[in-house]
């Protein structure tokens, strides 16, 4: 978790300074498009081979990455930054929360989806269960 908050420190760093330049000229969801992605793009190489020690970085992590962050960053990020809105000001601080929401859906769908931990020991079958007979 401690190499996934530094790694996160970083890309949201890339994230924030690029919505807060382009958010004037663009508007929320397209500036928030393109930030995420560039952070997104950042985070995918850095957790892949830092974080969750993947050994290399495969088309499957890849597009399972981009299925999970995006959805989390491109869908549920832009929908909570505007209910958030509603509640507080300036758009920088409804992002920063925005952020703290995605941080932990994302270590979430990377643990479990897209580098799951593949050290545990497979479950043993009992004998008998695999149909040949009668148990």
């Amino acid at each position: 978790m401690v190499r996934f908050a530094g790694v996160g420190v970083l890309n949201t760093l890339i994230d924030l300074g690029l919505f807060w330049l382009l958010h004037p000229h663009l508007g929320i969801t397209v500036a928030n498009f393109v930030s995420t992605s560039a952070g997104m793009t950042f985070s995918f190489v850095v957790n892949g081979l830092f974080t969750f020690s993947s050994e290399r970085l495969t088309l499957r992590h890849a597009l399972l990455f981009v299925a999970t962050t995006g959805t989390t960053m491109w869908l549920l990020q832009p929908l909570v930054i505007h209910a958030l809105l509603l509640v507080v000001e300036p758009v920088i601080v409804a992002k920063v929360l925005a952020v703290g929401f995605s941080f932990v859906v994302n270590f979430a769908a990377y643990r479990y989806v897209v580098w799951p931990r593949t050290d545990h020991p497979a479950p043993s079958v009992p004998v008998g269960a695999e149909g040949d007979g009668p148990a």
